[in-house]
């Protein structure tokens, strides 16, 4: 190989790379959308499944997909009191979070990819998103007039996250204890 080829290979070579780095900058733009779009279909998905599932209950329901802070939420509600759809969020949410972990199953065996999305059921959880908040004040007034840690009732993973951010606004600090359905939040000023 001459010189001269050499010198053509390596500015070649200089061109495929800054043109490599030109299409991963101009891609970089799409990541968010790509991943909006990932999102999206993840949403699709799990309404589709949702959907399936309350024609064969037949439970009315409409269900609304949103997405927001990098996360797929999906909500169905009724119109009118619908006790079909009250049944699907059981007693302290247990079958609401059954559904969603079988929502995120179907998003898997479709796609692939694992999903964080979240499911309310009649406005389940933002009712519940209050009742965690004043739990974390209360749980934040004992520790102050006490002095003394404390330990709050087992709570999933998407609640423990809610009072963990609620004590954290409050100045105060939150741990989480324990494994399993037993995994709870302990309380503390330090």
């Amino acid at each position: 190989m001459s010189v001269e080829s050499t010198e053509e290979a390596t500015a070649a070579g200089a061109t495929e790379e800054v043109a490599a780095a030109e299409v991963h900058t101009a891609e970089q733009p799409g990541a968010k959308s790509s991943s909006v779009s990932r999102l999206e279909e993840e949403g699709d998905v799990a309404a589709d499944y949702l959907e399936e599932l309350l024609d064969i209950a037949d439970i009315d329901g409409d269900i609304d997909i949103e997405i927001r802070n990098g996360r797929t939420y999906i909500s169905i509600a009724a119109e009118d009191d619908s006790e079909g759809l009250e049944s699907l969020v059981g007693r302290d949410g247990e079958v609401l979070e059954a559904l969603q972990e079988l929502a995120r199953l179907s998003v898997l065996s479709a796609t692939e990819n694992r999903s964080r999305l979240v499911l309310d059921i009649n406005g389940y959880r933002k009712e519940r998103a209050g009742d965690l908040q004043q739990i974390a004040e209360d749980a934040v007034a004992k520790v102050k007039e006490t002095g003394a840690s404390v330990s709050l009732e087992p709570m999933s993973a998407y609640e423990r996250k809610i009072v963990h951010d609620a004590v954290a606004d409050l100045g105060f600090v939150s741990e989480s204890e324990g494994e399993g359905a037993g995994r709870h939040i302990v309380v503390s000023a330090d």
